[in-house]
């Protein structure tokens, strides 16, 4: 394998979030010395931010608020993940919430990839404006990147095709939904590949190994989608949306070392860290160094 090299990407856009303040994750990242931390054993290219959006409510679209914008932001990502991947670089997208997502697996489309998508995630986000009354499209994101019915075209056509993947190129991972949850009975129907929270904590290296498996049979390269709200929040209090249960901050490092250790890994987003939700100095800095760490195996 070849030595990486990054180019880093912010996304500091709430648009389809449900309230704001992801807005200000990627400036919090690199404050806590993310980027200084894979510089000491990767090269890394900083691309700087998109424009920022600000979550407001959207009252005259109230199932998918902030569309437009949403789409805007995923279009400036995939700009700049294009940019990176014609460059021989792999994009590292700080967002935001998780529709940036979207202009992860766009950019990569843009270049003429056809990736899959392994998406560690609380909840794989496939609702659509027509299930989700609330209208945060970042409920969403998965379900628009497989063009579902209910989905809004102008967030679906971000990328040169629809829709950007299929079921065949897509990896579940890390949820803890129950049986006969709306999305977890999708995932099924759907036939998405499965890797369960309990897989992961019986042995979370097999189940790593099990996805990432899995994306290299699917594609080419594959690129990841981590929301971290895939961690428990009591131990890890960094998500917009607590989640009670998830994954521990060590099975989620060894699962992203595992993943971007392949020679097919393309890309990563981290998604959904609400600085407002941080108790004190300590806990986005241990966050920083663990993913700092995961990703060493890349270089």
């Amino acid at each position: 394998m070849r030595h990486r090299m990054w180019t880093v990407i912010g996304a500091p856009s709430s648009a389809g979030a449900h309230t704001p303040g992801v807005e200000r994750a990627p400036a919090a990242l690199r404050a806590a010395g993310l980027v200084d931390l894979i510089r000491q054993h990767t090269p890394v290219e900083d691309a700087g931010d998109i424009r920022e959006f600000r979550w407001r409510p959207d009252p005259a679209y109230p199932r998918g608020q902030n569309a437009g914008a949403v789409a805007a932001v995923a279009s400036e990502v995939a700009e700049l993940v294009a940019a990176a991947v014609a460059g021989g670089r792999t994009p590292l997208v700080l967002g935001g919430d998780c529709t940036v997502t979207i202009g992860l697996v766009a950019g990569h489309a843009r270049a003429g990839r056809s990736p899959a998508l392994v998406y560690v995630d609380g909840g794989p986000d496939l609702y659509t404006p027509a299930t989700r009354p609330n209208g945060n499209l970042d409920a969403t994101g998965l379900a628009h990147l497989l063009g579902l019915p209910g989905t809004l075209p102008e967030v679906t056509g971000v990328g040169p095709a629809v829709p950007l993947l299929t079921p065949d190129r897509v990896v579940v991972y890390g949820d803890s939904l129950p049986r006969g949850d709306h999305e977890r009975e999708l995932v099924a129907q759907l036939g998405l590949a499965y890797v369960p929270a309990d897989e992961v904590h019986a042995d979370p290296v097999a189940a790593a190994r099990r996805a990432r498996a899995t994306a290299e049979a699917a594609a080419e390269t594959f690129v990841v989608h981590f929301d971290v709200d895939v961690l428990r929040f009591v131990d890890a209090p960094l998500a917009d949306l607590p989640e009670p249960f998830g994954l521990s901050l060590a099975e989620a490092a060894t699962t992203l070392a595992e993943l971007v250790a392949s020679p097919r890994f393309a890309g990563l987003s981290v998604t959904e860290i609400n600085p407002d939700h941080l108790p004190d100095g300590e806990v986005l800095p241990r966050f920083v160094r663990e993913l700092a760490g995961a990703l060493r195996a890349a270089g």
